[in-house]
């Protein structure tokens, strides 16, 4: 099962979300996710726990805990999108942006 954990303090650590989540069972792996430049965290991460009832625990256990003077936000990681962005002039034909037929104006 995978898990959003939000609301992260910057200081935080994999190992110590580990340790958190350990609390409720086996955690497979632990990602905390930063900022492709500086390297600094982004404020949210991921727990992946083999077994679906104890990341259910864990949800349960540790949404709204404080940590670092910060309050979590833990709850079921939603799976990846499915569509694909369109851009910000969308793909419509046309369009005088998408490379269709230009319109008349």
């Amino acid at each position: 099962m995978k898990i959003y954990v939000g609301n992260l303090p910057d200081e935080v650590t994999e190992e110590e979300l580990r340790q958190e989540f350990g609390a409720f069972g086996e955690v497979t792996s632990v990602s905390i996710v930063t900022d492709k430049y500086s390297g600094r965290s982004r404020g949210f991460g991921f727990v992946e726990m083999g077994i679906v009832s104890e990341g259910q625990a864990a949800i349960a256990g540790l949404d709204g805990k404080t940590l670092k003077d910060r309050t979590l936000s833990v709850n079921a990681a939603r799976p990846p999108s499915q569509s694909k962005s369109r851009g910000s002039y969308g793909d419509k034909k046309g369009s005088r942006f998408s490379g269709g037929r230009p319109r008349k104006y």
